[in-house]
């Protein structure tokens, strides 16, 4: 009895000390981005420290004043495409996933085939074709090219169909038709509530995806007043190097990943929520 007690315990002790590692292992890099932020160039270019300076004010008000840098319109414009991109993503994933889980007709296996096929396509593959398309239609230099094609999302949808396929019983739907419900007002009013855990997860995973995305905002987006965080990071990266400021580098890659870390915060709950989240019985 002693025995499996101490067993049980020493495990746990375990446990919690390879989570702490782990955590701090995790922590540490934004731990060092932060204290890099409040150097200055000079110091930084000393070397690594693991204590703070005292410059972090002035890199702050270095990127906020600097004419040539729209660090806060960067930042909206940020916010905007990947907020329209997730919730877009995320919406029509999870009903594209509905329309294959609760449908059965003919075509179901070739469709879900298909776009498990495309999930192996590469955007560098289809990138030249894509700046093509968008040029043709008039919407070059513009935002929708990195809005749009979120809806279609074959990782997302595959992601929406393993969840319904183990959280949402097909006699919840069967119910709902029964006593008249539409489909889309079935989807919106008992299939979306059930399926929020998945949708936070992946609102994350999308908003943050398109947060860091570089590649096809800089074959698309040219006008400065339309330009991403990446991009106007990249452009800082790549000033001139008598003007180059690293401290102002890593305030901005501070400030950039605030939002992420709000998000995160705010859909957080769902992703706990669906720990204890039951489905109906069969």
């Amino acid at each position: 009895m002693r025995k499996a007690k101490f067993e049980s315990r020493f495990r746990s002790i375990l446990a919690h000390f390879v989570l702490c590692l782990l955590s701090v292992m995790c922590l540490f890099f934004f731990y060092i981005l932060i204290i890099n932020a409040t150097r200055s160039h000079a110091e930084l270019q000393k070397g690594f420290s693991a204590l703070p300076g005292t410059s972090f004010i002035k890199n702050l008000l270095n990127v906020a004043n600097d004419g040539s840098f729209p660090m806060v319109r960067g930042i909206v414009n940020s916010l905007i495409i990947s907020g329209c991109s997730a919730a877009l993503c995320t919406y029509f994933s999870a009903l594209t996933a509905y329309g294959l889980y609760a449908y059965d007709f003919k075509a179901k296996k070739v469709a879900f085939t298909f776009i498990m096929a495309i999930l192996v396509m590469p955007t560098q593959v289809t990138a030249m074709g894509f700046l093509r398309l968008i040029t043709n239609m008039g919407l070059y230099d513009t935002w929708l090219p990195l809005i749009i094609p979120s809806i279609a999302s074959p990782a997302v949808f595959y992601f929406m169909y393993s969840y319904m396929q183990s959280s949402l019983p097909l006699s919840l739907v069967e119910a709902a038709r029964i006593d008249g419900s539409g489909e889309f007002k079935t989807f919106n009013r008992i299939v979306l509530p059930i399926m929020k855990p998945a949708i936070a997860v992946q609102a994350i995973f999308t908003f943050v995806g398109s947060w860091n995305n570089y590649f096809v905002p800089a074959l698309v987006i040219q006008s400065k007043e339309k330009m991403t965080v990446p991009i106007l990071i990249a452009a800082l990266r790549g000033a001139d190097y008598m003007n180059f400021d690293m401290g102002k580098i890593y305030m901005m890659i501070t400030v950039a990943i605030v939002p992420i870390i709000i998000i995160y915060l705010l859909l957080s709950k769902y992703i706990i929520a669906g720990v204890t989240l039951g489905g109906v019985k069969e």
